[in-house]
């Protein structure tokens, strides 16, 4: 057992508290990395606000990387010393959904109340996400990490294992875009962002950006947007179909978690189209749509968990696209901070200006 330095949730709401835990040694299976850099994603946040219920005290924390600095037993094709990204995607291997090939929808569950890390006094401490990244180590599954290159920046590296695999991978993975057709992307924050480079990787044709911030819609055009259309418009719809000629999306990606924009998302569609669910609202929001207007038109609704992505495929993929220049990393980092600004980058990251903000550890 080790004392190490994390952020605590108390309480729901409250700031979190930077303070020792303790953290036990790999056991079968798991590897122990030290992180260096650590995404701040608005998961964390509507978990720490208690938006989604759970279990505290908590450490939150799901977009990693660092370096193995143990190895438990049972563990293949890791060692001590690897470079790797640390993603929240826990799975067994053998139950229906990973067998099939969707380890994002593993059924085998886990308990977070009886994971690697306790307060100092051995009371319970729950490892949110199956990681706990808010801290200087996390102790994982060996299936939650990808070995990645060492000269990959370990703060650009972190983003890969949660906001950009969402986002990407829903274009690519779920909504299985073909080259030619259009899409319509909701938001144009850090999973918006990347929405539209996976939009654009895959060979859209048009891709439109709606937001109700002009500011992030000029970014989303250098990031692969050939039209915007401003959210606080009275029927936004109608300018985005203009925008794809009148024949409206093959895709609509919603990568907010707001009711309305749930509520709008079929009004983007073209006839066979495909309302793409990304973001997470709240628990015990509920959206309206008919479903009469769906079935005449062949449209459909589909759930997006963390892309459909298989890390171990997915992950190097994308990180020789950033190597080559065709997928934008660094320009997804918006600030850099300490552990002890934890709640300083929270705030920053509410106030949804950021595109991501990220923790590092400087050794």
């Amino acid at each position: 057992m080790q004392t190490i330095k994390a952020a605590v949730c108390h309480a729901f709401g409250e700031p979190l508290r930077v303070e020792d835990i303790h953290l036990r040694a790999p056991e079968m299976g798991e590897v122990e990395v030290t992180v260096d850099a650590v995404a701040i994603c608005h998961s964390d946040i509507s978990y720490a606000e208690g938006s989604w219920g759970g279990s505290l005290p908590a450490v939150y924390g799901h977009e990693a990387a660092g370096r193995i600095s143990a190895v438990g037993p049972g563990v293949t094709g890791l060692s001590k010393g690897d470079s790797v990204v640390v993603t929240l995607i826990r799975s067994c291997g053998s139950c229906a959904p990973c067998a099939s090939g969707s380890p994002v929808s593993c059924e085998t569950p886990y308990n977070g109340d009886m994971g690697p890390i306790t307060m100092p006094d051995g009371s319970k401490l729950h490892q949110a996400m199956a990681t706990g990244g808010f801290a200087e180590k996390v102790v994982v599954d060996q299936r939650q990490v990808v070995r990645i290159s060492d000269q990959i920046a370990k703060d650009v590296a972190s983003l890969v294992a949660c906001g950009v695999i969402t986002g990407v991978g829903s274009v690519v993975n779920s909504a299985h875009l073909r080259a030619g057709q259009d899409v319509v992307v909701i938001g144009a924050g850090g999973v918006g962002l990347n929405a539209i480079q996976g939009a654009r990787i895959a060979g859209a044709r048009r891709i439109v950006a709606v937001d109700m911030s002009a500011d992030k819609l000029e970014v989303a055009k250098e990031f692969g947007a050939t039209h915007v259309v401003l959210a606080t418009h009275k029927a936004p719809w109608l300018a985005a179909r203009k925008a794809l000629g009148g024949r409206g999306a093959d895709a609509v990606v919603v990568t907010v978690g707001a009711i309305p924009a749930y509520d709008q998302a079929p009004n983007y569609l073209a006839t066979g189209g495909k309302v793409i669910m990304v973001g997470m609202p709240h628990v015990g929001g509920e959206a309206t749509y008919e479903p009469v207007n769906l079935a005449a038109a062949g449209q459909g609704m589909v759930g997006s968990k963390m892309g459909d992505v298989v890390i171990q495929r997915d992950i190097p993929w994308m990180l020789d696209l950033y190597a080559q220049g065709r997928l934008k990393l660094d320009e997804l980092i918006s600030g850099r901070w300490s552990l002890e600004q934890i709640n300083e980058a929270i705030a920053d990251t509410k106030t949804g200006s950021a595109r991501r903000n990220v923790i590092v550890f400087d050794r």
